[in-house]
């Protein structure tokens, strides 16, 4: 019976602050069997991780995956290896031409689990300066503000 449905191991929360999301896309991960089994008790951490192509390929960096303490084989494991990325050869081209242009990078938003399968959540996104940051903070509280005055009524 296969399982549907998504289960969310971790979020890059800094990342929607940080950056300015466009798109987002979905990818395979290519983990060792210590690793999927580490991140199914949820032990992963996205920041400061990023995403880039090496000869054709999609590759993840820095993405920290803790070591699964009862696998004995794998105690040399490095958590924060780079891991390969699955993609259609098209969405490749198509997102090596994006980051090409000015300012554009790939960005985990989410590590989760979809029919059994390990995914990644990838952004096409371009950094924030810091008067974004701060008028994006302003718009949030208004909005807030706005919601409690209907509230209010």
């Amino acid at each position: 019976m296969q399982k549907t449905g998504k289960k969310i191991v971790c979020k890059n929360r800094k990342a929607r602050h940080e950056y300015q999301i466009f798109d987002t896309i979905e990818a395979g991960l290519v983990l060792l069997g210590p690793e999927v089994k580490s991140l199914r008790e949820g032990r992963a951490n996205l920041s400061d991780s990023y995403a880039s192509f090496e000869a054709g390929e999609a590759w993840l960096y820095n993405a920290h995956i803790s070591p699964y303490p009862y696998a004995a084989n794998y105690a040399s494991l490095d958590p924060t290896r780079p891991r390969k990325l699955l993609l259609n050869r098209r969405e490749i081209r198509r997102l090596i031409g994006k980051i090409q242009e000015r300012g554009f990078t790939l960005v985990p938003l989410s590590i989760y689990f979809k029919a059994g399968k390990a995914k990644v959540e990838l952004a096409l996104a371009k950094g924030k300066k810091a008067y974004d940051k701060r008028e994006t903070m302003k718009r949030r509280t208004i909005e807030r503000e706005l919601r409690k005055q209907y509230k209010i009524r």
